[in-house]
């Protein structure tokens, strides 16, 4: 695929991403939204394999790393919605991935940035700290934001350096699916057993339809991630959250939005700067 198709699909991905938040957000039962979620990447991962190449051995420490670190993301990802209001949740814990996501690509891979990288940081920084001050953002919520930011870089991270050492974008994504979708299954099977029928007969196409849109996501980020340098395929991705803020303030009609607005709009003008000036 050439490049422009590439960021094509990552943005395609933003705006799924932020759908799919949304659901998670407006879920009555978040846990099980996620087990749900979960549970159709699980079912696809499965299906797919019969028909993907193994990942490379090589790639498998970065796989298990990945899945370790999305188990911690959906936790801090549920308690940041229970505290917080999506416009405000949502652009902080996307605005700081592709910082952190850019600087560990040039500390660990050498990728080098410049001034213009450097501007586009600290404007996404000034963003950040917009959203993160005033009134409607609780403290609670802004650190299960920015801890849950942190979770998305790194497992963007380790997912990214995974499928250039797999030799397989769909075999790495497969495994990947299967790995975490058994893991969240498997704990909603163990603690919320008696509350899953009931739930899949009211949300269950809901959540699934949440998880298909989810991995299709997460795909088209490893597809661009093999070829394309991490940060700007990252902070592409990270469009999302003015997709999110809009959504927050248009359709969940969350208060603060011309100030939230205005402050995910400066994330995403730096996120674009970041992509642009790769």
């Amino acid at each position: 695929m050439s490049a422009a198709l590439l960021y094509g699909l990552v943005l395609a991905s933003a705006i799924a991403h932020a759908t799919w938040n949304a659901l998670m957000k407006s879920a009555g039962d978040r846990v099980l939204t996620m087990v749900a979620l979960r549970a159709a990447g699980l079912m696809l991962g499965l299906a797919a394999l019969p028909f993907v190449e193994w990942p490379a051995p090589e790639s498998l420490k970065w796989l298990g790393l990945t899945a370790l670190v999305q188990f911690a993301y959906y936790v801090l990802l549920i308690r940041s919605y229970d505290v917080g209001d999506m416009s405000v949740v949502y652009p902080l814990a996307r605005g700081l991935a592709p910082v952190l996501t850019t600087v560990a690509a040039f500390l660990v891979i050498g990728e080098q940035l410049g001034r213009g990288q450097i501007a586009a940081v600290l404007l996404i920084s000034l963003g950040i700290m917009a959203l993160s001050l005033g009134a409607g953002a609780s403290t609670r919520a802004v650190g299960f934001a920015l801890a849950t930011g942190v979770t998305v870089a790194t497992y963007s991270f380790f997912g990214g350096l995974g499928v250039r050492t797999a030799g397989t974008v769909l075999g790495f994504q497969a495994c990947l699916e299967i790995v975490t979708g058994a893991g969240t299954v498997g704990y909603g099977l163990l603690r919320r057993r008696g509350d899953l029928v009931a739930y899949a007969r009211r949300h269950g196409a809901i959540g699934l339809f949440a998880g298909v849109v989810s991995v299709a996501g997460f795909l088209a980020y490893l597809t661009a991630a093999r070829s394309l340098p991490l940060g700007p395929v990252t902070a592409l991705r990270e469009t999302s959250a003015i997709f999110g803020t809009l959504i927050g303030t248009l359709v969940l009609k969350e208060a603060f939005g011309l100030r939230r607005i205005t402050a995910a709009l400066l994330v995403v003008i730096g996120i674009g700067l970041l992509a642009l000036l790769r």
